[in-house]
């Protein structure tokens, strides 16, 4: 990028990287801003969209503030450069993508799960070994007693199937034009409680269209139409004289008048005409501007005054069309243009609600404007006011954020996370980006720029927003299955290890040993990721992962699961007069079967035959129950059991899922597991 700057008394061009504050450059037609430049003179008409999201170029004179990355789409003037390189808006603006950051809340409960359960087992594991000290256990039988403790207590497969889960539900989202670009974004919608949208191209279709035409007393809404677009470019990039001439396409206005000649808009004079000849071949002149201008041009018209500022006091912008002999022009008419909402905006604002996610407007668009949007969407509530955001922010003390940089985005989305929120953000711009990058979870819509795709963690491949409340309503099913899984490992981890312990005590011997250990880690924990797939139901409010409270329902768990292991190894070795061979065999079976009981026992929040298991739920746990007897019956990899001491552990088995699922529900309702 080059800049033309005025050194030594003469205009020369120079890279934009050699300004420096204080310089004095010239901003032309086409030309892109190089740095954050205050106007010394003329008048240009600058597209900021890059930095502020909103596609409406802006009228620039005197005094004016623009930024660095801004374009020159009508005009020319001299500025004076206030700031360059990184330390301009837009350098900031690149500089906050590039180190946003927020850890997830998945690696977050990832850590404490198995922080946890280090914890606990390494307590356990010090008593294990204590005891078999004092039970004066031979070296050659407490090393692999003590490894077959810290086999136990390993998750072997939560990371993996905190994948997997993500995973299938990513795949499930990509049918619905929903692309993540990262796994743990699905998981980031399931707690997911405000949701800050841009205006912009988001909740709007980045489009100006003619909202509403006030025709004056004997001219008529399609009259003034024909005539404004001939007072239009045809082919150019105003989005104004676009939106003008679409919305006379779109009508069948008789008797057109043929045009002439065209004259562009000037901005000194902040108008364009035509001048057109009717059908009865009288010639007009037809002049299209700013209504204070236009109505300059003609004979002042009370009405028309406080219908112009009724239509901008709604938030529209006003164009004034008068036509007539050069001499003796009427105002014929007034032009409201906004961009409209998007069909979709309001129900997405809706059923977040419904499902307890607050929607929150964040956008560089001027207050009256964010103001009209926000209520035409189902945004309702207070607007904050102009000033720095504070670096603590309650999201339910305003519901708009108006004329905000994308520094503010930044802060705002900070603020909000400083609260304990988890935080979306939905956007379509550059500006856009460094909120994305922070929030998290980055929403970027069809129309997003590459920058906005590239920080997000979801991108939504199809217009409309449909997506945000699939992704969702996904996340939290797939939060439930992640959640069963892992109140399931825990329970399991926690009664494994203690289950040594008084094996030891009641035998004096290892009650397994670490081949039957790998054994049930391969069934029981990679055959139970198959939870990744089962029937759940989503819970109506945002999840979160309360994992004090889910270790203290696993606890709860845990002692009936010990309860029912040490009933099966008591029978055994008292009523069976087992030996220590076969009892080991018999502790397999029950950690399997046992372990089973367990996971159907907690997959449903309330009474287990609430939902169907899926079938590849239903199919692993019929391979592991499968595997577990005929590796037992059959004697393989460990000494044999009588078919009826299995059957009769399986038995015993399902009842403890119905005691467990007894006891879970109130449990669970006191501990606020969702």
């Amino acid at each position: 990028m080059s800049a033309a700057v005025r050194r030594d008394g003469t205009w020369r061009t120079v890279p934009a990287a050699e300004l420096v504050p204080g310089d004095i450059v010239k901003l032309s037609l086409g030309g892109v801003v190089a740095a954050d430049v205050r106007l010394t003179g003329g008048e240009v008409l600058l597209d900021q969209s890059m930095l502020t999201g909103e596609s409406v170029p802006i009228e620039a004179g005197l005094g004016v503030q623009t930024y660095a990355g801004a374009l020159i789409r009508r005009g020319e003037a001299v500025a004076e450069v206030s700031a360059t390189g990184m330390h301009t808006k837009f350098g900031r603006t690149a500089e906050l993508v590039r180190t946003a950051h927020v850890v997830s809340s998945q690696q977050k409960a990832v850590l404490r799960v198995v922080r946890n359960l280090a914890l606990f087992n390494g307590i356990v594991l010090v008593l294990l070994v204590s005891c078999a000290y004092h039970l004066k256990m031979p070296l050659a039988d407490l090393l692999p007693l003590a490894l077959t403790a810290v086999l136990a207590s390993i998750p072997v497969a939560l990371p993996a199937t905190f994948t997997l889960g993500s995973a299938i539900g990513a795949r499930f989202l990509a049918k619905l034009g929903v692309l993540l670009t990262r796994l743990s974004a699905l998981d980031e919608a399931a707690t997911m409680n405000v949701l800050c949208a841009d205006k912009t191209g988001t909740l709007t279709r980045n489009e100006l269209t003619v909202t509403a035409v006030r025709a004056m007393p004997g001219c008529s809404a399609a009259q003034v139409l024909a005539l404004a677009a001939l007072a239009s470019s045809d082919g150019g990039q105003d989005p104004v004289d676009q939106g003008i001439r679409a919305a006379d396409k779109a009508q069948t206005a008789p008797d057109r008048p043929r045009l002439i000649k065209f004259v562009p808009f000037d901005p000194e004079a902040k108008m364009s005409e035509a001048t057109v000849a009717d059908p009865g071949g009288a010639i007009r002149r037809v002049v299209k501007g700013a209504f204070a201008v236009v109505g300059a041009l003609t004979p002042p018209s009370a009405s028309a005054t406080a219908t112009a500022k009724e239509l901008e006091d709604n938030g529209y912008r006003v164009l004034a069309v008068a036509a007539g002999p050069p001499t003796a022009m009427e105002l014929i008419g007034l032009i409201a243009l906004s961009d409209p909402p998007r069909a979709d905006s309001s129900q997405l604002v809706t059923e977040l609600r419904g499902l307890g996610v607050r929607t929150v407007m964040v956008t560089g668009d001027a207050p009256a404007t964010a103001a009209i949007v926000a209520h035409a969407v189902g945004i309702d509530g207070s607007m904050f006011p102009p000033g720095p955001i504070p670096a603590s922010l309650r999201p339910e003390a305003f519901a708009v954020f108006a004329g905000v940089l994308p520094e503010d985005k930044y802060k705002l989305v900070k603020a909000f996370q400083t609260g304990g929120h988890v935080i979306g953000m939905c956007g379509d711009g550059a500006n856009d980006a460094p909120a994305l990058r922070q929030a998290q979870i980055g929403i970027a819509v069809a129309t997003a720029t590459d920058v906005a795709k590239s920080a997000a963690g979801m991108v939504l491949t199809q217009p409309g927003l449909a997506g945000i409340v699939a992704a969702v309503k996904e996340g939290r099913v797939t939060f439930q299955r992640i959640q069963t899984y892992t109140l399931n490992s825990m329970v399991k981890k926690m009664v494994a290890v203690l289950f040594l312990v008084v094996g030891l005590i009641l035998t004096g011997r290892a009650v397994l040993t670490p081949l039957l250990m790998v054994i049930v880690m391969l069934t029981g924990d990679f055959l139970g990721m198959s939870l990744t797939t089962d029937n759940v139901r989503p819970s109506p409010a945002p999840n979160s992962w309360r994992i004090g409270k889910l270790t203290a329902a696993g606890a709860v768990m845990a002692v009936c699961l010990l309860a029912f292991f040490v009933g099966v190894l008591v029978i055994g070795k008292s009523a069976l007069g087992l030996g220590i061979a076969s009892l080991r065999t018999l502790s397999f079976v029950a950690l399997v079967f046992g372990g089973q009981a367990t996971l159907y026992a907690v997959r449903d929040r309330r009474h287990f035959w609430g939902s169907r298991p899926s079938r590849w739920l239903a199919a692993s746990s019929l391979a592991d129950i499968l595997i577990a007897a005929s590796l037992a019956i059959g004697g393989i990899a460990m000494t044999a059991l009588p078919a009826f001491v299995v059957a009769g552990t399986l038995a015993a088995a399902l009842l403890l899922a119905i005691v467990m699922a007894t006891v879970k529900v109130p449990v669970f309702a006191r501990l606020g597991v969702t």
